[in-house]
């Protein structure tokens, strides 16, 4: 299997993980026990929660309730990253054509990789993306191991040209169901502004930052800031 051209699935070789530092986060035991602990216990009580969701999924657009996307992790492997699904069966050919014939909606597109008017989003979707309910079937990418509670957002090998070589940063840790952008701004900073903060959060990072992106994140999830 081959992700873009002649790079191989599992693996973005090259362009890979950072050789030449050591990061504090890639050896911290401490950050991974908490990412257990907030993960089972997230997962406990969300779990009649999750199912709920699932069943108003499936009942509002043909198709399964859950989307599985190839992401980069860190080291440069890939994996699977689970959400609840929030675009219609048909997203791909919806978003094609929108693009082709609207000039707004390609630049918006091109500028941050997200509309706020998107057609492919479902009616329950909307509500998934606004609350962020979406992004809870990747508790169990934390418990594999794919992914930590805290850390950049998890790209395709299609984002990894924006990110040149600060590649290297981003690959050096586990991508994050929270990340810094997530709570200075969210949707409403470009591609380019996301990218600083994911270098600037891998730079900087200690235990503490973690804590205190996950309390901004409380008011920002609830408010729905920047969601869309």
């Amino acid at each position: 299997m081959k992700i873009g051209s002649g790079v191989e699935a599992g693996r973005i070789a090259s362009i890979g993980a950072a050789t030449d530092f050591s990061f504090r986060v890639r050896e911290s035991s401490l950050k991974r026990a908490m990412d257990v602990v907030l993960a089972l216990t997230v997962l406990i009580f969300t779990a009649p929660l999750m199912a709920l969701l699932a069943l108003l999924v499936k009942l509002g657009d043909p198709g399964g309730a859950i989307f599985v996307q190839v992401r980069c992790g860190r080291n440069g492997e890939t994996f699977n990253c689970y959400k609840f699904r929030t675009m219609r069966v048909d997203a791909a050919e919806r978003l094609k054509h929108l693009l082709e014939t609207d000039p707004a909606a390609r630049a918006e597109w091109e500028t941050y990789q997200k509309l706020r008017h998107d057609p492919r989003i479902t009616f329950i979707g909307r509500f998934l993306r606004k609350s962020s309910l979406d992004e809870l079937p990747q508790l169990f990418n934390i418990l594999r191991g794919d992914m930590s509670v805290v850390g950049p957002r998890p790209i395709t090998s299609g984002e990894i040209f924006r990110y040149g070589s600060n590649f290297r940063y981003y690959s050096a840790v586990r991508p994050g169901v929270l990340g810094l952008w997530q709570v200075n701004g969210r949707n409403s900073l470009t591609y380019d502004q996301r990218v600083a903060m994911d270098i600037e959060y891998v730079r900087e990072w200690t235990i503490w930052s973690d804590v205190k992106i996950l309390f901004k994140a409380v008011p920002v999830v609830l408010g729905a800031g920047g969601a869309y």
